[in-house]
């Protein structure tokens, strides 16, 4: 098995549930609890309890939110390499209702100065990596230094293009090898870099053949994996280049489970596919997927981020191999 590399964001989440999100101006009451999550660090977190050696490029405050992340990353064996910053460890305050669905506002703090530089300095790292994974939550630059340093190693490069509203440039998802949005996400890039507006409401219901067309367009040259949350995750490959499957494009269903905190499921998605293609060669596509489908699915029968996410073996007495 090859190494995985995530760059990306470490936050401490605060989390609220209630029985209905908030409406403006509306005061409820629910409980509370506060863990570990960010993107960057619930992928990492998935990535190694799936089973790969993974390390793990932030930036953290010389704070006690800077220390659990330290002390998290130790206890799941994962190589952490920090940048320190002035700035506060970052934060998000997330709202989950009574059915398991969530809203997020995040404070980047230092989240927001992840340098180039700092990701430059993780060379050996990138030469090692077999599988490269980047989200949005961080600098543009420092994601794109990450992506350029994965393809000079030869790694497999994986973009998650999140948050919905980050910055993205044409030349940023080309260095993309598998480019992994939801609905949302991916109705803002066909927006944004295709010139077509659709609603992310619609994305699951469109026919296949027209998603694989708009997925082509927004990567002529990489996978797109559009995950549709309950609905599973629709794949499109380019041309010939079908990584092991049958098909140029398909639909792949959700594993049924009683979701009861949805927060974090993409990220324990795109954190185990990682995984499953560090140590998967000759495996077909698919079989990663399906494999990263039932580590989300499972994930969601807890509560937290990077808490939540399951363990290889977990996920193997519940599904099966």
């Amino acid at each position: 098995m090859s190494r995985v590399v995530v760059v990306g964001s470490f936050n401490v989440d605060h989390v609220w549930t209630t029985a209905t999100l908030p409406r403006p101006g509306e005061t409820l009451g629910g409980r509370y609890a506060t863990g570990p999550g960010g993107k960057g660090f619930n992928q990492a977190t998935a990535s190694a309890r799936a089973g790969a050696a993974t390390t793990f490029v932030c930036a953290l405050g010389d704070d006690p939110g800077g220390e659990l992340a330290r002390r998290l990353a130790d206890a799941d064996g994962i190589d952490l390499r920090a940048q320190r910053s002035d700035e506060p460890t970052g934060t998000a305050g997330i709202y989950v209702d009574g059915e398991g669905r969530n809203s997020i506002v995040i404070g980047a703090g230092a989240n927001g100065v992840l340098s180039p530089a700092h990701v430059a300095a993780q060379r050996d790292a990138f030469d090692a990596a077999g599988v490269v994974l980047a989200q949005l939550e961080s600098p543009p630059a420092a994601i794109t230094a990450a992506l350029q340093a994965a393809r000079a190693g030869e790694a497999t490069t994986l973009l998650n293009p999140a948050p919905a509203n980050a910055p993205t440039t044409r030349e940023l998802l080309a260095l993309a090898d598998i480019l992994t949005p939801n609905e949302t996400e991916f109705a803002g890039l066909v927006t944004r870099h295709v010139g077509e507006r659709i609603d992310g409401d619609a994305v699951t219901a469109l026919d296949q053949s027209r998603l694989h067309a708009l997925c082509r367009e927004l990567l002529p040259a990489g996978t797109v994996v559009v995950t549709l949350g309950a609905s599973g995750c629709f794949v499109s490959h380019a041309g010939d280049a079908l990584r092991g499957d049958e098909r140029p494009f398909y639909r792949l269903g959700a594993e049924q489970v009683r979701a009861v905190d949805t927060t974090g499921a993409g990220d324990a998605f795109n954190g185990a596919l990682v995984a499953a293609l560090a140590g998967g060669s000759g495996v077909a596509f698919a079989a990663h997927l399906r494999f990263a489908s039932r580590f989300a699915a499972l994930s969601t029968e807890r509560e937290g981020a990077a808490a939540s996410m399951p363990r290889r073996d977990e996920v193997l007495e519940r599904f099966g191999a």
